[in-house]
């Protein structure tokens, strides 16, 4: 269907014109400042039994989207990306209703994805045979990708920071790299005067009408298939005519200029206009420390951010100094719905990275990892209610692996013999395997009588340590193992039906041989103060259920292991 409802409007002086991606500014009053609108009211009432017809992309909604024409030829399958439930990371913080948008599964595994499939498309309608971008790395391979789909050459200024695996990608797609030794922000004004002397469209991120419109696909796709699985349907997106539909009541992003969130709150902020859904969720955007002006001004009270010159963080990334009027808009947005800013370290977003890769099986890049993080520091301070539903835009995939967020000790080295050695290929097999050997390991007992609690445990200690693990599923069973096994760690729940871990606890302590064994408590019980005296003098450490994350429970177990 041809999309002829739309107009761009000034956000300054609200004058409205027709689209042209060469057009940067208001031609009234020359504000680079604009938005698309559209014929909210037709739209509305047509587009839950149009979409429903629909193949699961970014077009199924392109009446609201600024293309007049959506050219199936260039389609690469954006959008349409999946929604997963969080069940580990939600048990482990006492949260239920967390979800990922797994934006990792886009063509070229980035959300940047939507920005490139929707501006390449309008250049191509518009006849335009050459364009300039600035990036750290996913717009770079995105628009490449597309650019050379829709044969349209493509310049690329990428900051040196960017990881050379990136750069190649970039490259390898036909697209001319250009990289300057020095920020982000320096890479963008670079990129904005070579633009302008070669007369050549310049993409401008949150200035630029096609990145915004492109970021409200996610809040499309988030409004339906929350609805579809609050719904308990996960089958098609199909029936969804019934109105309203559902949103969460959070969203969150790691942003480094902001672009995205202003996009998806469009996005919601259309779908509430068209009175197809009943609320906006609260906004949370999050920066990385070393590089986070928008928080620094949220704090502050700040209308506007003052630049970061000098950006440190290992997170290239989210290495946007200056968000410029981005953030004012933001600012607005957040505090219409209650939202927030926040910040995490480099080190905090890596340990999100490891959890969610051995917890929920996702690998994610480092700007996903600070979304990640960002959730986890909002639920701690309790800003996110435990019955509060949570999105989190999984921005990319962490291809490749970055050698900083391993760290050392990552993998063991197995030696196999060589031909020449005398001894037989079974011996040295089991020699070199021998330096693997679980036996070799401290012993840990996990009583736990809900086995996905267990199993959560489970995973955090084989996470980064090496231990032999064993389980018991009451208190019974536990006193058998602990006296057979003699584990030097036993890490006991409290609350078991039976035998409780009270119980458990005191028959340990009375047996010589089982006496001096440390124990680690965890517990989703709030206790008494009765009951934490009889703990008191018998166990190590107190731990509350929703109340620790991986890092603290090891802590906490290497402690008592060393």
């Amino acid at each position: 269907m041809t999309n002829l409802s739309f107009a761009i409007e000034c956000l300054d002086c609200g004058h409205q014109t027709s689209f042209s991606p060469l057009q940067s500014g208001c031609p009234n009053c020359g504000s680079v400042w604009r938005k698309a609108v559209y014929e909210y009211e037709a739209i509305g009432k047509a587009l839950p039994n149009l979409i429903a017809r629909r193949p699961y992309n970014i077009w199924r909604y392109r009446e609201l989207l600024p293309v007049r024409n959506p050219n199936p030829d260039l389609c690469l399958n954006e959008g349409g990306t999946p929604l997963l439930r969080a069940l580990n990371l939600g048990m482990i913080l006492s949260h239920p209703n967390l979800y990922l948008k797994d934006e990792r599964q886009g063509p070229t595994a980035s959300f940047k994805d939507r920005q490139a499939a929707v501006t390449i498309t309008a250049l191509k309608e518009a006849g335009i045979a050459e364009a300039v971008i600035a990036s750290t790395g996913n717009v770079a391979i995105a628009y490449s990708a597309y650019a050379a789909r829709a044969g349209i050459k493509l310049w690329a200024f990428l900051t040196s920071l960017v990881p050379a695996a990136k750069m190649r990608e970039v490259a390898l797609y036909g697209t001319q790299v250009i990289k300057v030794t020095g920020s982000y922000d320096q890479a963008k004004e670079v990129a904005a005067e070579f633009a302008r002397q070669r007369g050549l469209y310049l993409d401008a991120g949150a200035k630029s009408i096609t990145s915004v419109e492109s970021m409200k696909t996610i809040a499309f796709e988030i409004a339906e298939q929350f609805t579809a699985q609050r719904g308990n349907s996960l089958q098609s997106l199909e029936g969804l005519s019934t109105l309203p539909w559902k949103t969460p009541d959070w969203y969150i992003q790691s942003v480094s200029g902001g672009m995205g969130p202003l996009g998806v709150y469009k996005g919601f902020e259309e779908l509430y206009r068209m009175g197809i859904i009943e609320r906006i969720p609260k906004i949370a955007v999050i920066q990385v420390e070393g590089c986070a002006p928008m928080v620094h001004a949220w704090r502050q009270g700040l209308e506007d951010a003052t630049p970061v010159r000098s950006p440190h963080t290992l997170i290239a990334t989210l290495a946007t100094g200056d968000p410029g009027r981005t953030y004012t808009l933001l600012r607005k947005q957040i505090l219409q719905t209650g939202g927030t800013f926040e910040m995490v370290s480099d080190q905090e977003a890596f340990r999100a990275m490891h959890f969610l890769a051995k917890m929920e099986g996702l690998s994610i890049e480092p700007a996903a990892g600070v979304a990640v993080a960002g959730l986890i520091k909002l639920v701690r301070a309790g800003q996110i209610a435990p019955d509060e539903s949570v999105v989190i835009n999984v921005s990319g995939h962490t291809m490749p692996i970055e050698r900083n967020i391993l760290g050392e000790g990552w993998s063991k080295d197995v030696i196999l013999p060589s031909e020449q050695m005398e001894e037989s290929t079974e011996e040295g097999l089991l020699a070199a395997l021998s330096k693997v050997a679980i036996d070799r390991f401290p012993r840990i007992a996990i009583v736990d009588d809900n086995p996905d609690v267990r199993r959560l445990i489970r995973r955090i200690l084989q996470s980064q340590g090496d231990y032999e693990l064993f389980e018991a599923a009451n208190g019974v069973e536990a006193i058998e193992l602990i006296r057979f096994r003699r584990p030097n760690l036993v890490i006991l729940d409290l609350m078991m039906p039976e035998m409780d871990g009270f119980a458990v606890m005191e028959a340990l302590k009375a047996s010589p041989d089982t006496a001096e064994i440390p124990i680690i408590v965890i517990t989703a019980k709030e206790l008494s103060p009765g009951e934490k005296e009889r703990l008191r003098g018998h166990i190590q450490t107190l731990m509350q259920k929703g109340d620790f994350m991986s890092e603290d429970l090891l802590d906490e177990v290497r402690a008592f292991l060393k």
